[in-house]
C-alpha cells in the first residue's frame, strides 16, 4: 500500500538521497548541467528534480555566469514525470491531509520552478536535446533559448495518453511557436516528433549528428561569450514579455530599453570600430 506522505515529507526524502543524479561541469562562464540517472531514462523522480533545482539555482545566482546547457546522460534527455511519484500523489489526493494541493505543491514549487528559472534568469540556456524529452522533461527543452536536437532526439507530448494535461508552460510555449491546430495535433496525437521533424516545426533550432551535439552547444556559449554582457541581459527579457504583447506595447518597451544601451562603452566602441573602416 502506498504511503500518505504530506509535500514536506516527500521532499524531506528525497534530500536524503545520496545518488549524484545532477552532474555540473563549469569553465569559465558556461556550466554543463547534466540530468543523470540513465537506467530511468532521467525520468524527473523526487530526488533528481530537487538536485536539478538547486544546481540550476545556484549556478543562476552566479554572476560571473553567462550560458548554460542543460542535457541528459544517454540515451535520454529526460522521460519526464516519474510515474511512482504520480502514484504517490494518487495515494496523498485519496488519504492524505493535503488532498490535491499535495501534487500542486510539486507541480508548482518544483517543475514550475526549474522553468522560472530557465526562463527568468539572466543567464542564457541551451538544451542540448540528446534522447527522448517527454512530458516536462520536454517542458524543461521548450523553455529554454535555444534547443538544439541530436538525430537521436525523441519530443514526446505525451500528456494526454496518461489523462493529463500540457503542464509547466508546454501550451504557451508551443501554441506561440507553431500555432494552435499543430499544437492541438500534436497533444491529441501524442505522436513522437523527431529531433528532424522538431527543426522544421520550429520546436527546435536546429538538428545536428548525435557526435556533435555537445560542440554545437558549446559554440552557442562561444557566440554568447563574444556578445557585449549588457546586450543579453537585456534582450532575453524583452523578448520572453513581447510574446504577451500588443505590437505597441513591444514598441514602447523596445524605445524605453534602447536608449540605455547608448551609455555602454561596448556599444560606442562598435560604432567607432565601424566607422573606422
Amino acid at each position: 500500500m502506498t504511503e500518505h506522505r504530506s509535500y514536506d515529507e516527500l521532499v524531506a526524502a528525497a534530500r536524503e538521497d545520496g545518488r549524484e543524479l545532477v552532474i555540473v561541469e563549469r569553465e569559465g562562464d558556461r556550466a554543463l548541467v547534466r540530468m543523470s540517472d540513465p537506467t530511468n531514462l532521467n525520468a524527473l523522480s523526487a530526488p533528481l528534480t530537487l538536485q536539478l533545482q538547486d544546481a540550476l539555482a545556484a549556478l543562476v545566482a552566479d554572476r560571473e555566469l553567462r550560458t548554460i546547457v542543460l542535457t541528459g546522460e544517454d540515451p535520454a534527455f529526460s522521460a519526464g514525470g516519474d510515474l511512482q511519484l504520480m502514484r504517490e500523489a494518487h495515494a496523498a489526493i485519496d488519504g492524505g491531509r493535503e488532498g490535491t494541493t499535495m501534487p500542486w505543491r510539486w507541480i508548482r514549487w518544483q517543475f514550475g520552478g526549474v522553468v522560472r528559472a530557465i526562463a527568468k534568469s539572466d543567464k542564457v540556456f541551451v538544451a542540448a536535446v540528446n534522447g527522448a524529452a517527454a512530458g516536462v522533461g520536454m517542458s524543461f527543452a521548450l523553455a529554454s533559448d535555444i534547443v538544439l536536437a541530436s538525430e537521436r532526439a525523441q519530443f514526446v507530448p505525451a500528456f494526454m495518453k496518461i489523462g493529463l494535461l500540457p503542464e509547466v508552460g508546454t501550451s504557451w510555449l508551443l501554441t506561440r511557436r507553431i500555432g494552435y491546430q499543430r499544437t492541438f495535433e500534436l497533444f491529441a496525437g501524442g505522436e513522437t516528433v523527431s529531433g528532424e521533424e522538431a527543426a522544421r516545426l520550429g520546436i527546435a533550432n536546429a538538428v545536428v549528428p548525435h557526435d556533435e551535439l555537445l560542440p554545437a552547444a558549446l559554440e552557442w556559449c562561444d557566440r554568447i561569450s563574444a556578445l557585449p554582457e549588457h546586450a543579453v541581459l537585456m534582450t532575453k527579457p524583452l523578448l520572453r514579455a513581447a510574446a504577451d504583447m500588443s505590437w505597441e506595447q513591444a514598441l514602447a518597451m523596445e524605445e524605453f530599453a534602447e536608449p540605455g544601451c547608448f551609455t555602454t562603452s561596448d556599444h560606442r566602441q562598435a560604432v567607432e570600430t565601424f566607422l573606422a573602416r
